[in-house]
This record gives C-alpha cells, sequence and structure tokens, in this order.
C-alpha cells in the first residue's frame, strides 16, 4: 500500500541518492553524463517498445524542422 502510493517520492530519492553517489566518486560532469546517456537509452527503448521503427526514430531525433 505505501508502495504503491508514493512509488513516485520512493522512485525520486533513489534515483538522488544514485546521482549524488556518482557525484562523489566521479564528479557532476561524468555523473551528468551517465543520467543523459541512460536517459537516451530509455527513450529508446520506449520507442523501440511501441513499435516504432528504429531508422526512422533517428531521422527524427536528428533531423531539423525546415526538412
Amino acid at each position: 500500500m505505501f508502495l504503491s502510493k508514493h512509488w513516485g517520492k520512493i522512485l525520486g530519492a533513489l534515483l538522488g541518492l544514485i546521482f549524488a553517489l556518482l557525484v562523489i566518486n566521479y564528479g557532476f560532469w561524468i555523473s551528468l553524463f551517465i543520467f543523459l546517456c541512460i536517459a537516451l537509452g530509455l527513450l529508446i527503448g520506449w520507442r523501440l517498445d511501441l513499435a516504432e521503427d528504429v531508422g526512422r526514430f533517428f531521422r527524427r531525433l536528428f533531423s531539423t524542422k525546415n526538412e
């Protein structure tokens, strides 16, 4: 019951703890780079779960609005 009611707060606290430990061990910029890589991997995986074509995903990701 507690976990289902407060899962966002628990997840946020755990992510904050992990980020703090990474900053202590590796520094801010490396930790930020790690989190950005994780976020990009999560985004790509989420799109693949939605059965989006990988090539189309990357074309949309790196295209300009003028094309």
